[in-house]
């Protein structure tokens, strides 16, 4: 069963002029994904590549140009007001940075408590003061953390406190927008571990946004990589990195750092990850693809796939290795 699914999602914004001027840029474009139950889905691609729009899109905090959501069977690009408030509650957001996303001058009980207020109003103060001391404990935060100010915290605790916000209002669904990438190495395991823990502890579904391969494939179950705003392949972990079918993917494998030199491939020709080169018709990335052939300019990016749910938008599929 799907928790979030995405059908088609389109964005665009303006750069450049005054008074809606200027050139209107693509960020995404026709992105479809499906979240299941109890899984992680991990969205992945360089900067620029439309991940972070895409997951803002899937809240509702951004409103799609075309397309649409579905949260739990209901469809939510459109709703408003009440309806709306509803339907979040089951959908939390875990930002980048957790010093920019906590109020500086809210004491922590108020700042994860904040979804309380809203989505449990029969709640008094000293429930919800329970409430939010059960849910930081569960995120590795002591009781004596809820009268202290974010300023007093380290950045991983920071994003414990980030996570015990979402969680407050037991979510079925966590955005995880690049959730360890402000962190130090030894810190993000442990909160990558925290998240495994939670989710298996709560059946909860994430997707996870970021551009860091190796985090990835430590917590996610599928992919769905993006270039230039649109997804270019999509399959099981095993199957995106064990035999990638879109040279895009073949070249963010090869970009990413290997520890031991006897596990490094050879790059196929492809060369080192460039951010040039985005086809404004055709195939987007033909560009840079040392494998495009000529009827790559009319190809639209429709989907191809294998036996399996591993799809790829690609008319020359590398080979299977």
């Amino acid at each position: 069963m799907s928790v979030l699914k995405a059908d088609g999602l389109s964005k665009s914004f303006r750069r450049g002029g005054l008074w809606g001027g200027g050139i209107s840029h693509k960020a995404v474009n026709n992105v479809t994904f499906a979240l299941k139950e109890g899984e992680t889905l991990a969205i992945v691609g360089e900067s620029g590549s439309g991940k972070s729009t895409t997951a803002r899109m899937a809240m509702r905090l951004l409103d799609a140009d075309e397309g649409s959501v579905h949260l739990l069977g209901e469809e939510i690009t459109s709703a408003s007001g009440n309806t709306l408030r509803i339907l979040r509650k089951d959908i939390q957001m875990v930002f980048q940075d957790p010093f920019a996303s906590l109020n500086p001058r809210m004491k922590i009980v108020e700042t994860v408590g904040e979804g309380l207020r809203v989505h449990r109003p029969e709640m008094n103060h000293q429930q919800r003061r329970e409430k939010v001391a059960e849910t930081l404990a569960l995120c590795g935060i002591g009781e004596e953390a809820l009268d202290r100010y974010p300023h007093q915290f380290s950045g991983g605790q920071r994003q414990r406190v980030g996570i015990a916000r979402a969680l407050i209002v037991e979510p079925k669904v966590l955005v995880l927008d690049e959730p360890v990438s402000a962190l130090d190495v030894s810190v993000q395991a442990q909160i990558l571990n925290l998240l495994k823990k939670i989710q298996k502890e709560r059946n909860l579904s994430y997707l996870f946004i970021s551009h860091d391969l190796s985090v990835v494939r430590h917590v996610a179950d599928r992919v769905a990589v993006m270039f230039a705003g649109r997804v270019v392949e999509q399959g099981t972990i095993e199957e995106v990195f064990g035999a990638p079918r879109h040279p895009y993917t073949k070249m963010l494998l090869a970009a990413r750092p290997i520890a031991h030199p006897d596990q490094r491939k050879e790059n196929n020709g492809n060369g080192g990850l460039d951010r040039e080169g985005v086809a404004e018709s055709g195939c987007v990335f033909r560009l840079r693809c040392a494998f495009a052939q000529d009827d790559c300019a009319g190809f639209e990016a429709s989907i191809q796939s294998d036996e399996s749910e591993h799809t790829y938008a690609c008319l020359h599929p590398l080979d299977k290795s």
